[in-house]
């Protein structure tokens, strides 16, 4: 292990001259900072920059964000994916209001205890904003740390995030924000997947895989099982006015999304029919085709335009509605669904 002090020393000192300007390194708020950290789980910088300038001008703070409603959140994340996030976030905000007066707790297990917070979130946020003595450890210090110390640990498994928060502990004593936020840059900057810059890295002296040439070889993390692929129908269908069948989705994945009518393949036309009504035709088949890729499986869309009777567009249950062109501004639709909105427009 290489000396604490000097490879904390080096590191921080590379940060202060090379880190990235983003508008969430400008405030100590928070309620910013936590935003900040919420969207870029899963999501690039620069993607996140003009969603989280778009969020702050509308949710300014806390109790902004805690007495909107869940679809005006939810249009505000619109392309960011991955809407659980945007959910959860939204019910931390209500339990922060509700139980804390709209301060965000200082205190490690009552943040953690909020919804959607795991030790990532909490680590980030209340050390770049308490300095909080936790350690990050995200894909970045995954690579980084593994790198430095030539460790074999498979960082796909818990007990190694685990391991890894242990080891960094001492580094977080003073200045924890400072020092986890340079370890996560060190990885977006030099210390990359692919093609490393070794030789501009600002530790390189005290890299353990660097001196024994393992640094391509590191981490190392079990692959993850093949994504689940399903073939999709999507039908467009207006009513007499010209405006669009929707509905609002009831599963797990992208619930409480609009959508247009959305099938398995598999489940064939008695299937559609039995939900939207026994005068549903297809007119033309496969005007459009996408394949969405989820973190965890495969959209294979087609786009088919289809027809319904009045009779039976007045009878579909509660999560169907008529949506006119100048509506769909206002609700949140999933990536692929505004991808095939635009196709067929």
């Amino acid at each position: 292990m290489y000396k604490q002090e000097a490879f904390k020393e080096n590191l921080i000192d590379w940060f202060d001259e090379n880190q990235r300007q983003m508008p969430w390194r400008e405030t100590s708020d928070p309620y910013a900072i936590w935003v900040s950290e919420v969207m870029l789980q899963q999501t690039q910088v620069d993607t996140v920059r003009d969603y989280y300038k778009r969020f702050m001008d509308r949710f300014p703070h806390i109790m902004s964000l805690a007495e909107a409603q869940e679809d005006e959140v939810l249009k505000y994340w619109e392309g960011l994916g991955y809407y659980s996030r945007a959910r959860n976030f939204h019910i931390a905000a209500k339990e922060v209001v509700n139980h804390y007066g709209g301060v965000i707790p200082k205190d490690p297990q009552q943040f953690k205890a909020l919804k959607g917070v795991g030790p990532y979130t909490q680590a980030a946020v209340l050390s770049i904003a308490f300095d909080t003595p936790l350690p990050t450890v995200d894909g970045n210090v995954f690579r980084v740390w593994s790198r430095l110390n030539n460790d074999r640990l498979d960082t796909a498994l818990p007990q190694t995030r685990k391991t890894y928060e242990l080891q960094l502990k001492p580094y977080v004593k003073m200045h924890s924000g400072t020092f986890n936020q340079a370890m996560m840059e060190l990885g977006a900057l030099i210390c990359t997947p692919k093609a490393p810059l070794c030789l501009f890295c600002p530790v390189q002296v005290h890299c353990e895989a660097y001196h024994e040439g393992t640094v391509l070889e590191l981490p190392v993390k079990t692959k993850k099982m093949k994504k689940a692929s399903l073939d999709m129908d999507v039908y467009i269908i207006q009513g007499d006015s010209g405006d669009y069948l929707i509905e609002k989705r009831q599963e797990r994945l992208l619930n409480g999304m609009w959508q247009f009518p959305l099938f398995n393949k598999s489940d064939g036309i008695d299937t559609v029919k039995k939900r939207l009504g026994n005068s549903f035709k297809i007119e033309r088949e496969n005007i459009y085709r996408l394949k969405h890729q989820f973190t965890h499986m495969t959209w294979n869309l087609k786009v088919h335009i289809a027809t319904l009777s009045n009779d039976d567009l007045k009878q579909l249950p509660n999560q169907y509605r008529l949506m006119s062109l100048d509506e769909k501004q206002a609700l949140t639709f999933p990536v692929p669904m505004t991808k095939i909105f635009n196709a067929i427009q």
